[in-house]
């Protein structure tokens, strides 16, 4: 039977997740330094909802600006609230979880601007070649997965050191393993940045070249307008 299509963004599927996927997140912050079981969970389906509304949203035909954006701030929001944790458990590396939190925030940010002020229909939709190859739907839930994973590793060894095999901790494996690819992410998002300062600063030069224009020959610039 089809669903009866409507307008109202706020309750479209997809945004309902995004919803459920907040509320997740607040309860893991507050048991994020007392019960990591509870937070642990709740975290990490949060996470793992972020593939489930993107789905909802293809299905249901309810892709959305608002949806994208609900999207990318919960991610932001979750990940950083994770790193604050992480800094408090190991103050030894807090300069790496800032650093990590600063880039992903600015870079990310920078980038999902820059796509509206150009009116690019999406952020995942680029000229640059390794931005094509990142927003590839395989690479890039392989690389959030395996970022995510990295630091929930982090986490869950401070509390304990969980499976062992052979005599050695698998979320320490894990931490081993994933670790090269939150690097890479990392690097990435620079990429984000740099692609993004890029285009905007091709905006910047367009629109003061239109100005200069306008004032050197008032007469064109209102026929222009």
């Amino acid at each position: 039977m089809a669903i009866a299509e409507h307008d109202n963004v706020f309750i479209f599927v997809p945004n309902l997740i995004g919803y459920a996927r907040i509320v997740l997140a607040l309860i893991a912050f507050w048991f994020m330094s007392t019960n990591y079981v509870i937070s642990g969970w709740c975290y990490v389906t949060s996470a793992l909802l972020d593939a489930v509304d993107g789905h909802a949203a293809r299905a249901f035909n309810q892709s959305t600006r608002f949806g994208a954006m609900l999207d990318q701030l919960t991610d932001r929001c979750g990940t950083t609230g994770l790193l604050v944790t992480l800094a408090y458990f190991y103050p030894k590396y807090m300069f790496w979880f800032q650093l990590s939190i600063a880039i992903d925030v600015a870079c990310h940010w920078l980038f999902m601007q820059t796509s509206v002020v150009v009116g690019r229909s999406s952020h995942k939709v680029n000229e640059n070649f390794i931005m094509r190859l990142y927003y590839q739907k395989d690479i890039l839930t392989f690389m959030c997965c395996v970022n995510e994973l990295f630091y929930v590793c982090l986490y869950l060894l401070h509390f304990t050191y969980g499976p062992l095999i052979f005599g050695a901790s698998l979320f320490k494996i894990l931490a081993f393993l994933t670790g090269p690819f939150a690097v890479l992410k990392a690097l990435i998002s620079v990429m984000h940045a740099y692609v993004a300062g890029i285009d905007l600063a091709a905006v910047d030069v367009r629109e003061r070249q239109e100005k200069r224009q306008k004032s050197e020959n008032p007469v064109a610039g209102k026929k222009l307008e």
